[in-house]
């Protein structure tokens, strides 16, 4: 199991990259043998975390080692916000466009330029306002990427305000299912094929409430043309992942809602395979989101225990309490 001081050091500062109207920060990580035509992983950290300690904690250079990834990180400043958080619910910073989902990709644009990147297999994922951000970015910039995965995040737009966003936090309100899917569609002139959707959720989430996941799910099922229950309910390492297919067969939506889990990324540090390290919203229950969110998008084999239709029974769970069960939200910050 590797600690925090072996993944020290491992992401490089990227420079120059455009306008960067959000004023982010960035960095990369390469392995040392990238393949041509290799894909790119776009990492978001969430509030009071760094791209560095997002890294250590979910372990992404350490399969990107394994599997041959290029990883991005963008990065806030606490100038931008005071808890250094994405700032998801401002107008200004989820729209295409324009700033902080620009900065991204122009990060993105910068990375793609420089390094042999397949351009049809880019994705991002985000934990809490990385996690919203997220949904902007997949929202704005749909052409850019082959997936994406929420980890304990928001719908896109179902915030403007901070004061909106801290009460769709705890769950309350929120656009109706058809103005999910309007936000969506009007987010681009987009008319391809949808980026594939990864929702990871805590169900004792007191920061970012679980609601917001099956919202997400919401968002998506009609532009993936999926609506209604999930194809089918299996058991991956004793948690429920619930899958939608399309037509043909192919997976476009999963979901796990992980029971007793309060809020942030689901790791799995121990045994021979472990990856990241547990700490501060970086919770040890015993799978592995980096590495199934990778099994979903075709980057890595899948391993572990999947069994049929799953009951609530038997499924473990993970932690609620103490410092890892939720991201301040009330001390004046200016967002999640």
């Amino acid at each position: 199991m590797p600690t925090s001081s072996d993944i020290d050091g491992r992401l490089t500062p990227l420079h120059e990259f455009g306008t960067n109207p959000g004023s982010l920060l960035a960095h990369t990580h390469f392995p040392s043998s990238f393949p041509k035509n290799g894909p790119l992983v776009v990492v978001l950290h969430g509030s009071t975390q760094s791209a560095e300690g997002y890294d250590s904690g979910s372990g992404w250079s350490t399969l990107a080692d394994e599997c041959g990834l290029a990883l991005l990180f963008p990065g806030q400043r606490r100038s931008n916000n005071a808890i250094g958080g994405f700032n998801w619910f401002e107008r200004g910073d989820s729209r295409r466009g324009g700033g902080e989902p620009l900065s991204i990709r122009q990060m993105i644009g910068r990375v793609v330029d420089d390094h042999a990147i397949d351009p049809k297999r880019i994705f991002i994922t985000g934990l809490s306002s990385g996690g919203a951000m997220t949904s902007v970015m997949l929202a704005t910039y749909p052409d850019v990427f082959a997936g994406g995965a929420i980890i304990a995040g928001l719908p896109y737009r179902s915030a403007g305000t901070l004061m909106q966003a801290l009460v769709r936090m705890k769950g309350y309100g929120g656009p109706s299912d058809r103005e999910l899917d309007a936000l969506v569609r009007g987010a681009s002139t987009f008319k391809g094929r949808w980026p594939t959707i990864s929702v990871w959720h805590g169900d004792h989430d007191t920061t970012v409430a679980s609601i917001n996941a099956h919202a997400i799910v919401r968002q998506w099922q009609k532009i993936h043309g999926v609506e209604g229950p999930p194809t089918r309910i299996e058991e991956v390492d004793g948690f429920p992942r619930r899958v939608w297919c399309e037509r043909g067969g192919r997976e476009v939506i999963e979901e796990y809602v992980i029971a007793r889990m309060g809020h942030g990324t689901p790791i799995a540090a121990e045994g021979g395979d472990g990856l990241g390290v547990a700490g501060a919203y970086m919770l040890e229950v015993g799978i592995s989101s980096t590495r199934r969110i990778a099994g979903f998008w075709g980057l890595t084999e899948q391993s572990g225990r999947t069994s049929g239709k799953t009951g609530k029974d038997g499924l473990r769970g993970g932690t609620g309490n103490g410092p890892r069960s939720g991201l301040a939200a009330s001390r004046g910050q200016k967002g999640p």
